[in-house]
C-alpha cells in the first residue's frame, strides 16, 4: 500500500461548533499578514523542551549502570554473578513495556500534561530506592519502576511534541528527543567517571536522576495542554486558549479550522483490539513494522556490546563510548537541521542504507585472520558511521512520524502499541545477541543486519508517506481519501 499526500481535498466533517467554525471544505484564507506567514516557533519552544526532559531522563537511565555497574555489584553482594549484573540492567526493558503498554490508555485518560507527570513519579521514587538500597533486590525493585517511567515517557514526548509544534518545524523538534537521548547518555557517563576513585559514587549517580524529573513534574504544571487531546474531549474553548500560548492569538482561528478538518470523534475510546483490523490496521502495522526494522537493524546490539566489541580489537571502551556519544549527537544535531528541508522519508531511507553500508564494512571488518591492523580500523570505524547514519534517521524518524501519520483518535494507543513493539524486539536482540555472535560468527551476524537494513530501505520507499510541512489533519484527511 502507498500513499500520496493530497492536501488540496477534504472530507466534509462537521465540527463540533459550528457557528464558531468556517467552511471546513474550503481551506483557510487570510488577509492578516501576521496570520499568512505562520505561526511562531518561538512559543511552543519552552513546552517542547520540557517535553524533551523525559527523553533525556531515558538516555540517562539507559547509560547509568554502564561505568557504576562493577562497584555496585561489589557494594551489594553480587559481584562476579553475570545473571544478576545482567538484570540489573536489563530489568528496565521489562519495566518500560510494561509502562509504554499503559501509556496510550493514561495519555487519552488524564491527558498529555499530567500523564508527563504521572512517568516522572517512578523514575522519582525509582532513583531514590536504587540510590539507598543495600540489595539486589532493592536495586532491582528500582530499576523496574524507573523502567515503566521509562516506557510511559517516551511515547508520551512524542505524541505531545508532534500535537503541540507548528508543522514548519515539527520535524525540528521531533529530532529534540533523539538529541536530548544522547545528552542524557553522554552527562551519564560523566557522572559516572569518578566511581572508582570515590567509594559509593554510584549512589549520587542514582541521584543526579532524580533532579530532571522533579523539575518536569514542576515545570509540566506551567506547560500548555494539547489541543488535540483537548478537541478530542470535547473542550474546544480549552482548545482555543492552548492554541493561543502555542501559536499566537492571530492563528486561532485557523487552527481550529484545520483541527475541525479531522475525523469526527464519536466520544467513545477506542480499543487496542480495534487497531488489529478495519480501517485503522494499516497504518498501526506499518507503525510496528517500521519500529521492529528500526531494532533488528542491530542498533541496540552496538549501543550495549560496543565496549565488548571495541575490547575485542584492543581499543579502550572508555575512548570507545566517547567517540559513540560524539557520533550519535552529531548525527541527531545533522538531523535536526535536515527534518524540515530535505524532508523524513528522504532522512529515514538514507539512514536505512548507510547503517547498511556501515555494517557491511563490519562485516568485512571482522575477517582479521586476512585483514591483519586493517581490519581494527574497518570495525571501529564502521560501528561509528553506524551510529552517525542511524541518529541522522532511523533513531529520530519513526518516533516523529508514527503521531504524524495516526488520526486523533487511535494516536496515542497506536503510538503506544507501536512502541512496545519496539520494547519487544529490542529485549530479544539484547538477550540473543551474543550467543548469535558466538554461534555464527561476526561476519555472518552483521551481514543478516546489513540485509535488514537494505529491507527496511525498500520498505520505507514503498509504504511510508512524506508529511513535511502538513498540518495533522491535512495527513489526516489525506490517509482517508487513501483507503
Amino acid at each position: 500500500m502507498r500513499w500520496k499526500l493530497n492536501s488540496s481535498v477534504y472530507k466534509r466533517v462537521p465540527s463540533r461548533e459550528a457557528a464558531m467554525e468556517p467552511d471546513v471544505e474550503t481551506p483557510m484564507r487570510t488577509t492578516d499578514a501576521g496570520a499568512s506567514a505562520g505561526p511562531s516557533w518561538r512559543m511552543s519552544l519552552p513546552h517542547v523542551c520540557v517535553a524533551t526532559l523525559t527523553s533525556f531522563l531515558f538516555g540517562y537511565h539507559s547509560g547509568v549502570v554502564n561505568e557504576p555497574l562493577e562497584s555496585i555489584s561489589a557494594d551489594l553482594g553480587f559481584s562476579g554473578n553475570t545473571l544478576a549484573e545482567g538484570l540489573v540492567v536489563s530489568i528496565c526493558l521489562g519495566g518500560a513495556f510494561i509502562g509504554c503498554l499503559f501509556s496510550g490508555s493514561i495519555a487519552d485518560g488524564i491527558g498529555r500534561r499530567r500523564a508527563f507527570q504521572l512517568s516522572a513519579l517512578p523514575m522519582i521514587i525509582g532513583a531514590a530506592i536504587s540510590a539507598l538500597t543495600n540489595s539486589l533486590e532493592g536495586m532491582l525493585l528500582g530499576r523496574f519502576l524507573v523502567g515503566t517511567g521509562m516506557g510511559l515517557g517516551p511515547p508520551i514526548a512524542s505524541l505531545y511534541i508532534t500535537e503541540v509544534s507548528p508543522p514548519s518545524v515539527r520535524g525540528t523538534y521531533g529530532s529534540f528527543v533523539q538529541i536530548a537521548t544522547c545528552l542524557g547518555i553522554i552527562v551519564s557517563l560523566l557522572i559516572g567517571t569518578p566511581v572508582k576513585d570515590i567509594d559509593r559514587w554510584w549512589r549520587v549517580c542514582f541521584w543526579v536522576a532524580a533532579i530532571p524529573a522533579t523539575l518536569q513534574a514542576l515545570a509540566m504544571e506551567f506547560c500548555a495542554e494539547s489541543p488535540q487531546w483537548l478537541y478530542k474531549c470535547g473542550r474546544t474553548i480549552e482548545a482555543e486558549m492552548q492554541f493561543e500560548k502555542l501559536l499566537g492569538p492571530l492563528h486561532v482561528k485557523s487552527a481550529m479550522a484545520e483541527l475541525s478538518r479531522s475525523e469526527r470523534d464519536d466520544g467513545e475510546s477506542v480499543k487496542y483490539s480495534e487497531l488489529f483490523y478495519g480501517r485503522h490496521f494499516n497504518v498501526v502495522f506499518i507503525g510496528g513494522v517500521l519500529f521492529a526494522l528500526q531494532q533488528l537493524s542491530g542498533i541496540n546490539s552496538i549501543f550495549y556490546f560496543s565496549s565488548t566489541v571495541f575490547r575485542g580489537v584492543g581499543v579502550p571502551a572508555n575512548l570507545a563510548n566517547i567517540c559513540m556519544g560524539i557520533s550519535n549527537l552529531s548525527g541527531s544535531i545533522i538531523a535536526m537541521v535536515l527534518m524540515d528541508k530535505l524532508g523524513r522519508k528522504m532522512l529515514l531511507s538514507g539512514s536505512f542504507l548507510g547503517m547498511a553500508f556501515s555494517m557491511g564494512i563490519q562485516a568485512v571488518g571482522a575477517n582479521r585472520q586476512y585483514l591483519g591492523s586493517t581490519s581494527v580500523y574497518l570495525s571501529v570505524g564502521g560501528m561509528l558511521l553506524f551510529v552517525l547514519s542511524f541518529s541522522l534517521g532511523a533513531g529520530p524518524v519513526p518516533g516523529l512520524l508514527l503521531p504524524e501519520i495516526f488520526p486523533n483518535k487511535i494516536r496515542a494507543k497506536a503510538v503506544a502499541l507501536c512502541m512496545s513493539v519496539h520494547w519487544i524486539v529490542n529485549f530479544f536482540v539484547s538477550l540473543l545477541f551474543l550467543r548469535l555472535l558466538e554461534q555464527l560468527g561476526p561476519q555472518v551476524l552483521y551481514t543478516i543486519f546489513s540485509s535488514v537494513c537494505v529491507v527496511a530501505a525498500i520498505f520505507v520507499r514503498r509504504h511510508i508517506l512524506e508529511t513535511k510541512g502538513k498540518t495533522l489533519q491535512e495527513i489526516e484527511v489525506s490517509l482517508l481519501q487513501a483507503q
